[in-house]
């Protein structure tokens, strides 16, 4: 398809220039006939705080609801820093564009507390897989949203349906404070675990394991291949103890490696055996209309939380207060509770 050329992280930058006029109308045409770099600038607006690139943002977005944009299949992605969600988002990548599909990778950044940008945004990721046709990377900031989660990912997942990409991967930062969130933006919960470290190394606690559809044991290559068929045996008894997921659907535990690309057929069998099972019994459907009403809640608590904020009144009384929490004068819930009467 003429236009789906990948788009390549390293120059994410340098794709909106905030000084040129943005013709809504004409990025909503261009996205929907699959060119990357109006992509990559319908993306940067809707991660713009800006009140003008926010308003252009919703226009555009509700435009493109109106052209039926294709829907895909929405799959989390998480796991802790050293599980490798890169090298086997890359390997699944390459299996999933040889079969003929098209493939958005949204990359949820840890955020630099210095410059608010994406730490690894600037690092050369997934190298092979950026390279491919009708694949598309973004890294994005986590900014200050729940669990380092971004805040425009949603939005983004459906900026890329409408670019006609069929399967969307979510990778998290893999820090077990976000995947919440994920869960209610995508279909299926895919969690990759290491074999021979314990819960508190790998900082994947029960709540977590709760969510999963399927579960990875990475690395089950060469000395740690006996070590990646304990961990799964003792994974599979531990979900047993868990409730039933809501989709009635089984958890799964696989092993695989990147390195040596096994397993990933296996899992992906598995992905497909779930959309199978929960397009068969409603789930699907009625999943995604939970998740609307969940991010529904969302945006309203967002949004005032941004208007209370940008109140000047607000603004003002809140300098005062802050002085007086340091200076010992009055309680931080105290101060906050002023705040909030001061409206």
């Amino acid at each position: 398809m003429a236009g789906t050329n990948n788009f390549n992280p390293n120059i994410k930058k340098i794709i909106a220039d905030k000084n040129v006029a943005i013709n809504q109308d004409e990025l909503a045409a261009k996205i929907v006939q699959g060119d990357s770099l109006s992509l990559a600038r319908a993306i940067t607006l809707v991660e713009s705080s800006r009140e003008s690139d926010r308003g252009l943002a919703e226009k555009l977005l509700v435009n493109l609801s109106k052209q039926n944009p294709q829907k895909s299949i929405r799959i989390g992605i998480t796991g802790v820093p050293g599980v490798g969600k890169s090298s086997f988002i890359e390997v699944l990548g390459q299996y999933l564009i040889k079969r003929g599909h098209k493939l958005a990778v949204l990359a949820i950044d840890p955020s630099s507390p210095v410059s608010h940008g994406s730490i690894l945004g600037d690092k050369t990721r997934m190298n092979d897989l950026a390279l491919t046709e009708n694949v598309f990377i973004r890294p994005s900031p986590s900014g200050e949203s729940l669990g380092g989660v971004a805040q425009a990912t949603r939005e983004s997942i459906l900026l890329c349906e409408a670019a006609g990409f069929d399967i969307i991967l979510i990778e998290t930062v893999g820090v077990g404070q976000s995947e919440v969130a994920v869960q209610h933006m995508t279909d299926l919960f895919l969690l990759l675990m290491l074999a021979g470290a314990g819960d508190e190394l790998q900082g994947i606690k029960r709540g977590i394991m709760e969510m999963a559809d399927i579960v990875a044991i990475t690395k089950a290559d060469g000395d740690n291949i006996q070590a990646s068929k304990n961990a799964r045996l003792k994974y599979i008894q531990s979900l047993h103890l868990f409730p039933s997921l809501p989709s009635a659907w089984i958890p799964k535990v696989l092993t695989c490696s990147a390195e040596k690309n096994l397993g990933i057929e296996e899992i992906w069998n598995e992905v497909e055996s779930y959309f199978n099972a929960i397009h068969h019994n409603g789930w699907f459907a009625q999943n995604r209309k939970h998740q609307n009403t969940w991010w529904y809640h969302e945006a309203v608590k967002n949004q005032l939380n941004q208007r209370f904020l940008e109140n000047d009144v607000v603004k003002e009384q809140s300098k005062t207060l802050e002085a007086q929490v340091l200076s010992g004068e009055i309680s931080p819930i105290k101060a906050a509770q002023i705040l909030i009467s001061s409206l």
